[in-house]
């Protein structure tokens, strides 16, 4: 299950999940364009992104920093909706 984060100023939605079985987070993001989204997801804690759609590498620049600031908080959230889960 995917849990918001954050919504940027462009309608970029933030969204994560709860801590996986192998200790990562998922992070997925979404821009809506015309007749769909840009999507791209990323793990936690390597930062690895996987299925990018849409998004330019300068795009993913900018989301890298926004998720390396926010990991303490990602994981911090994760792991409370994982606790809640049980």
């Amino acid at each position: 299950m995917m849990y918001n984060y954050i919504k940027l100023a462009d309608d970029t939605q933030i969204a994560h999940s709860n801590i996986l079985e192998d200790q990562t987070v998922q992070v997925s993001i979404e821009r809506p364009i015309d007749g769909g989204f840009c999507s791209a997801t990323c793990f936690l804690p390597q930062c690895q992104w996987r299925s990018i759609e849409g998004f330019t590498a300068s795009d993913l620049d900018y989301f890298t920093e926004i998720v390396r600031s926010s990991a303490p908080l990602i994981y911090r959230l994760a792991r409370e909706v994982s606790l809640s889960d049980q």
